[in-house]
């Protein structure tokens, strides 16, 4: 997979940005999606989408938080839950689909789930070194 530089950049960028979103909380679909996120360095709460068993019983348990940043796949899956979710917490909380917006630009496209990330955490943690 060929990575530029700037990539690598932008990518770190937007998990330093990820980490300082106030009052937010990330949403994932499963587990796989969450230690891609963590091996490129985010280091705040994550809520595994799946470990709730519904989308009734998520949304009645995440419309507490101030903010949602919602993550998920770039798949047929995971737009149509991001539309459920947003019909069922458009009313009760703030849903951010901006990072995910911004993660699409960075990776061009490239990535289809949230789990390749973890293709690039090599690519950021020689970055770093150089």
């Amino acid at each position: 997979m060929e990575i530029s530089h700037a990539e690598i950049s932008d990518l770190q960028n937007f998990i330093v940005e990820l980490n300082s979103a106030q009052e937010s909380v990330v949403v994932v679909e499963g587990k796989r999606d969450s230690t891609a996120l963590r091996k490129l360095g985010y280091g705040e709460k994550i809520l595994e989408f799946h470990s709730f068993c519904g989308i009734t019983k998520f949304a009645d348990s995440v419309s507490s938080h101030k903010n949602l940043i919602v993550l998920f796949d770039f798949d047929r899956k995971g737009k149509y839950l991001t539309r459920r979710i947003i019909m069922q917490l458009e009313r009760r909380t703030k849903i951010d689909l901006s990072y995910k917006k911004k993660l699409a630009q960075i990776t061009r496209g490239r990535i289809r789930t949230i789990e390749e990330l973890s293709k690039y955490a090599s690519f950021v943690d020689d970055f770093e070194l150089t």
